[in-house]
């Protein structure tokens, strides 16, 4: 997804699995988050990377969903993303499909800084739980990251008030290479 506007909830959902176990105690944490709102919307922790639990990642997220307009979902190329199973899912539900072009982690950003946000902030070093432990860690980290950790580029709102309203721009970030390119027009 290299550009886009995004103004409202719902707009663009962006996915992802991450890696929260170890070599022996091997974990998953497979995530949908809306873009705008930076709100995790569906989530679910397998110690598999089998596409059924990326699919009820995207399920827990159409339950929450409450509008019906155009809605895009982007991710990786991950097999879970291309997979059959997976398409249908979103051909259901009437969501647009998006992939990154050339496996570049800076084209889901959005969905990379999540998965970063939630190892570092609120994981840590928890990778010898148990899968039923790590279940329920996650879960409570979500709904904390959800509704009480306030983002800078939500104008410091937390995703869920950023989530229930679609006055205010989403804020973006430029690139270095990109802001470079206005140094040099200047001089």
């Amino acid at each position: 997804m290299k550009k886009m506007d995004v103004k409202r909830p719902e707009q663009v959902w962006v996915s992802d699995i991450t890696y929260v176990g170890n070599r022996n105690n091997p974990m998953y944490l497979a995530l949908v988050t809306d873009a705008y709102s930076k709100k995790i919307v569906g989530y679910d922790v397998s110690d598999s990377l089998d596409v059924s639990s990326s699919c009820k990642a995207l399920k827990m997220a159409g339950k929450s969903r409450k509008t019906y307009k155009v809605l895009l979902h982007h991710s990786d190329r991950g097999l879970q993303y291309c997979s059959g199973e997976y398409q249908r899912l979103l051909s259901k539900d009437d969501i647009n499909c998006s992939m990154t072009e050339a496996y570049d982690p800076y084209e889901n950003a959005v969905a990379e800084r999540i998965n970063g946000i939630l190892k570092q902030e609120f994981l840590g070093d928890t990778k010898n739980l148990r899968l039923k432990t790590m279940k329920q860690l996650v879960s409570d980290s979500i709904q904390i990251y959800n509704n009480k950790r306030p983002h800078y580029s939500n104008y410091y709102l937390t995703p869920q008030q950023m989530h229930q309203q679609q006055k205010i721009q989403m804020r973006t970030y430029k690139s270095k290479k990109l802001n470079e390119d206005i140094l040099v027009e200047l001089n």
